[in-house]
């Protein structure tokens, strides 16, 4: 099917916004982008239009940081875990289609119970479920007793040798990359942020074996000496980073060792509220705020690539928006709205190694593309205005017309 979108203005970060633009969709990619009359000059045949009204379009975004079988301590957490795998099936792929409505085209999936997104993953590729492009971890690596070990989204590892068997295990699922947790974190009970959870060499092992395999590994790790470690190891992302340090985020910059920040995590007490979570995990949370964004300035300084990732559901909504677009702020706020429009879509594209098929709007790229009223290069809170989805040449959202096939 042959498609023009026109009547638009193109922003993908990478050059200057093109005014009267018409991107040409040819099945599943583009075409052709650029001033209207060019394209239409290098039209064949007559295809289907779509007047976008003068909106802004740009890349759809991409999170880097998803559950879509999220459980947190409290009675929504205690639900959730009372599903059986088929109603968790269909959770899940409701909160992908949410994900996708809301305009984001792109998950990176961080820990996802039984499988499941593996599943999810298939049905969306073939059509029987609607929802983002997947990239997913499988199950997340912990030791035994570790961060998340109470639920089916992680696998209890020991030693190097078990280490380097829960790598082998998700890459033989389908696993993308791998996820690890170094440390712990603000939903344990029984640990602390700080608390060191992997040995060097176990550490190693699932590093050497996942690059052995291609795969990229990204860790869950709060504190700085842990981090520093998993760095000069060759970690490739850091999830939160809730207490860098300047040295420690040099040398992040130095390595190339990416940042997903997850600044939510410390300022949702409504999201909580919501979900019934405990009170001492509230504390935590809420507690660790002002030297998470310290950190996170930090990071910005040194030049550490970041990335965007909510950790709370892509489609939540969230204090007028989605979390997706709510935690985006957050970070626009240090980086400003040209690098998060960035950190929100080629960025994490990159870091996935997609760029060839993701991330911008250009010739032989997949038409996942969103559409907004304003200009969210002027500030990120024009994606609160999404209202035109879609993704691989199919519109899945129009609000104009009520489109959601």
């Amino acid at each position: 099917m042959s498609l023009l979108l026109e009547n638009c203005t193109v922003v993908d970060g990478r050059i200057q916004p093109v005014e009267d633009a018409a991107v040409w969709v040819i099945g599943e990619r583009i075409a052709a982008v650029g001033p209207r009359e060019r394209v239409l000059a290098e039209i064949d045949g007559d295809p289907a239009r779509i007047d976008l009204g003068g909106a802004w379009l740009t890349p759809g975004l991409a999170n880097m940081h998803t559950h879509l079988s999220l459980t947190l301590p409290g009675a929504a957490g205690d639900r959730l875990k009372q599903m059986g795998p088929h109603e968790l099936a269909l959770y899940m792929a409701d909160g992908a289609r949410r994900t996708l409505h809301c305009g984001v085209t792109t998950v990176r999936c961080v820990a996802e119970k039984d499988h499941a997104d593996f599943a999810l993953r298939r049905s969306i590729e073939a059509g029987r479920a609607p929802g983002p492009r997947i990239f997913t971890a499988g199950r997340a690596l912990v030791c035994t007793g570790g961060h998340g070990h109470e639920g089916s989204d992680t696998l209890e590892c020991d030693g190097a040798d078990g280490f380097r068997r829960g790598v082998r295990e998700q890459v033989k699922a389908g696993a993308d990359l791998i996820k690890v947790m170094i440390s712990g974190g603000i939903a344990g009970k029984h640990e602390s942020i700080d608390t060191r959870q992997l040995h060097p060499d176990e550490l190693a092992a699932v590093l050497k074996t996942a690059h052995d395999w291609g795969r990229r590994v990204t860790a869950h790790a709060g504190p700085a000496p842990v981090i520093t470690e998993a760095v000069e190891l060759g970690l490739d992302c850091v999830e939160h980073g809730y207490e860098l340090t300047a040295e420690l985020a040099a040398l992040m910059a130095e390595r190339g060792t990416a940042l997903v920040p997850t600044l939510l995590v410390t300022r949702c007490k409504a999201f909580f509220d919501e979900l019934g979570v405990p009170e001492w995990m509230q504390q935590r949370s809420l507690g660790a705020g002002d030297r998470h964004l310290e950190s996170f300035a930090m990071a910005v300084a040194a030049g550490v690539e970041v990335l965007l990732g909510s950790d709370m559901p892509p489609f939540w909504q969230f204090e007028g928006t989605s979390a997706t677009v709510r935690e985006l702020e957050h970070m626009s706020a240090v980086i400003g709205p040209q690098r998060a429009l960035y950190a929100g879509t080629l960025g994490p594209v990159r870091w996935l190694r997609a760029e060839q098929d993701l991330g911008t709007v250009e010739p032989g790229k997949y038409a996942d593309l969103i559409a907004m009223d304003e200009d969210p290069m002027a500030h990120t809170s024009a994606f609160r205005g999404v209202r035109w989805v879609m993704k691989g040449g199919a519109v899945v959202r129009d609000d104009r017309v009520g489109v959601r096939p």
